[in-house]
């Protein structure tokens, strides 16, 4: 690889990096390219990025984005994304599934975070569910009611 090819490489990751609200390392040693693509699939559904990169190159841009803390070892793949619970519902949804794929250390909400903090936010319900829920809510009262005055009007039928 060229130095010009690893300058463009940190300056992409960079400029990814800067945007996300979520970055997650994993290890993912052992694991086939068909799960691995399994994990791309899953991401980029969810508008989430899945990529494997240098320690060293990562490190940089991670530097240059102005997230640091993370301490970056053996073979790591990165999973980054501008909505942190898309991310972390990607990431723990795939390491239930796959015994080799371990998260190893993440970069949330301008912090470093462990991976109790990854599974706990990948628990919690996304926006569009909590959306759901509301409407749920507001409209249980209008549902209830009719469901009332039909009761009512079958009851008076039932009697006439």
């Amino acid at each position: 690889m060229t130095r010009n090819e690893k300058s463009e490489i940190i300056a992409n990751l960079q400029d990814e990096f800067k945007k996300s609200e979520a970055i997650i390392v994993c290890d993912y040693r052992g694991l086939s390219v068909k799960k691995l693509e399994n994990l791309r699939n899953a991401a980029r559904e969810q508008n989430v990025k899945v990529q494997v990169v240098k320690n060293t190159l990562a490190n940089i841009a991670l530097n240059n984005a102005e997230k640091t803390g993370m301490e970056l070892k053996d073979t790591n793949i990165y999973v980054w994304g501008e909505d942190q619970l898309a991310v972390t519902k990607v990431v723990a949804k795939f390491d239930e599934a796959n015994d080799l794929f371990k998260i190893k250390t993440a970069f949330i909400e301008g912090e470093v975070a462990n991976v109790d903090k990854v599974l706990a936010l990948s628990k919690m319900p996304s926006r569009d569910e909590l959306i759901a829920m509301l409407l749920q809510v507001w409209n249980a009262p209008i549902q209830n009611f009719t469901i009332g005055l039909n009761a009512l009007k079958e009851k008076k039928e039932q009697l006439a």
